[in-house]
């Protein structure tokens, strides 16, 4: 299992909840965020469980996680990078789902297994991408945080001749609307009860 993420330092991460929040809040968002997903991945069986971090490690992070910077370059690159840190079968995610489930990514692992597997984002993107086998040519040259990232990145998979098991579309958490969505399907999260606390807390506080 890979984890992608940057740490939950203000005016670095999230930048786009400052529409509603201050940065040190959207800050404590993420860092919710984070701690929900790799607590879920923490849960979920995997002979490896690695965070490709952009940032230290603070308090938020479990045991059980090795941690290795993210290289310099786009997100494709980085990406490319973060599958390079395994050897076989893969299932990368980020830290803007925290409604991510065990079931999900257990069945995304299997997915992995078998060729590809490939989680999309209600925003176009993807939130979840598996691969059997490092390959970084499948992931260099993708066009990021467009509204087709992921039809094109799905279309990578096909074109290398992977069956691609298929996951749930999912709300990543970008701006203040879905971050009340994303709130609202999954009320048992860390990141549920943080938002419900900065609800009636004036901006900058935290």
């Amino acid at each position: 299992m890979l984890v992608i993420a940057k740490a939950p330092v203000p005016g670095r991460v999230k930048t786009r909840l400052t529409a509603q929040f201050s940065a040190r809040e959207a800050a404590w968002l993420a860092e919710a965020a984070l701690a929900d997903t790799l607590e879920t991945v923490r849960a979920t069986p995997a002979a490896r469980r690695v965070l490709v971090l952009d940032g230290q490690p603070g308090d938020w992070l479990p045991g059980g996680f090795e941690v290795v910077p993210q290289c310099p370059g786009s997100l494709d690159v980085r990406l490319a990078h973060a599958f390079g840190q395994c050897e076989g079968p893969a299932l990368l995610v980020g830290m803007d789902t925290p409604q991510i489930t065990c079931e999900l990514l257990t069945e995304g692992l299997r997915a992995a297994a078998r060729g590809a597997c490939f989680g999309p984002a209600a925003d176009g993107g993807f939130w979840a991408l598996g691969l059997a086998r490092p390959a970084p040519e499948l992931l260099l040259g993708v066009p990021m945080s467009t509204a087709d990232t992921g039809a094109v990145q799905r279309e990578r998979l096909v074109r290398a001749g992977l069956t691609v098991g298929e996951l749930p579309v999912l709300r990543d958490v970008d701006t203040p609307h879905d971050a009340w969505l994303v709130a609202a399907e999954a009320p048992w999260t860390r990141f549920a009860a943080a938002l419900a606390g900065l609800a009636g807390t004036p901006s900058g506080v935290r």
